[in-house]
């Protein structure tokens, strides 16, 4: 509860400050605002009330991939130049997540199942991408399977914590 408050606070300081400086304000300090609340729902909203380190681990990689990949797509675009249309795609794989987590009922069996769905959705946005030529010339097919391919990664990897975790949950009783 300290660490997803802390996040909030520092997102509503920068918030705060953003825009009494008169300029635009980011979507850095909502994006952290937003974290803070997904780190404080996965982590209190199961009926394990007491999460292991390898829960949390795994929520905090789904969290970083989430924040990266809405900041990336937004502030400088994944698929073609800044404001590409294209990128838009990405929040269909972050709606799969948060479904998906919503349906598990944040419980670590059904986390790694909604993460793993997320890392088929990001790559079916790469291959949407990459077999439509969205992107060019600013995104080349590298660039896309690089960045795509990262977050790929981050959400298997957290999906196969989330499995450690059930086998962790498994062992010491919880059901």
């Amino acid at each position: 509860m300290i660490l997803s408050a802390l996040i909030m606070v520092i997102g509503l300081l920068m918030l705060i400050v953003t825009v009494s400086a008169e300029s635009e304000p980011t979507a850095i300090p909502l994006l952290l605002i937003v974290s803070g609340i997904g780190w404080y729902v996965a982590t209190r909203h199961r009926e394990d009330p007491h999460p292991t380190i390898i829960y949390r681990l795994a929520v905090g990689i789904a969290l970083s991939a989430a924040f990266l990949l809405v900041w990336l797509s937004l502030g400088v675009g994944i698929i073609g130049a800044d404001g590409d249309p294209a990128n838009v795609m990405y929040f269909g794989v972050l709606a799969v997540g948060t479904f998906g987590a919503f349906v598990a009922r944040f419980q670590p069996r059904g986390m790694a199942l909604a993460l793993f769905a997320t890392a088929l959705a990001q790559a079916v946005v790469f291959m949407i991408a990459l077999i439509a030529g969205l992107g060019l010339p600013w995104s080349g097919p590298m660039e896309l399977l690089g960045l795509n391919g990262f977050f790929v990664a981050m959400f298997v990897g957290s999906a196969l914590i989330f499995r450690q975790a059930e086998r962790s949950r498994s062992e010491r009783g919880v059901v």
